[in-house]
């Protein structure tokens, strides 16, 4: 009878796909990045306005921010007597390595938003997209140049 058991190095194939595969799903779903708090990703954006932090920290904080050195300097510099900004991140929404945030802004003329703003997780953790980080540099009078 060959119903119950077999030796053939075929049945043993799709077992071992099947658990590769299944490593392989725990392992993607093992390095997802956790879901981002607003006061993470407030952070992100207190740290990139904040005048007395260096350029260099502030590309760190951005998606390929070392393209946008220039206008963060341009920024910084704008900032550095206009006052206290501040952030407030609500309805946030992750999958994956992506998170949308609502965002207000208030500064010393007011408030302003909400408008959608995207992170990106990486090895430096939680990221302002490139495209979120051009709004703020063109409200700091620095527009990003396609």
């Amino acid at each position: 009878m060959t119903a119950c058991g077999s030796d053939n190095s075929q049945d043993s194939t799709p077992t071992s796909a099947t658990t590769a595969t299944s490593a392989s799903a725990a392992a993607t779903s093992a390095t997802a990045a956790p879901a981002p708090t607003a006061e993470e990703l407030q952070a992100t954006l207190n740290g990139f306005v904040d005048p007395a932090k260096p350029t260099a920290e502030k590309e760190k904080l951005v998606v390929g921010g070392d393209k946008r050195a220039a206008n963060i300097d341009t920024m910084t510099k704008g900032l550095a007597n206009y006052g206290t900004i501040t952030f407030t991140v609500a309805d946030i929404k992750a999958e994956g390595d992506q998170a949308t945030g609502q965002v207000t802004i208030t500064s010393p003329h007011g408030p302003a938003g909400p408008m959608p703003m995207t992170w990106q997780h990486s090895a430096a953790g939680w990221q302002l997209s490139d495209a979120s980080a051009c709004q703020i540099l063109a409200m700091g009078m620095a527009p990003c140049q396609p």
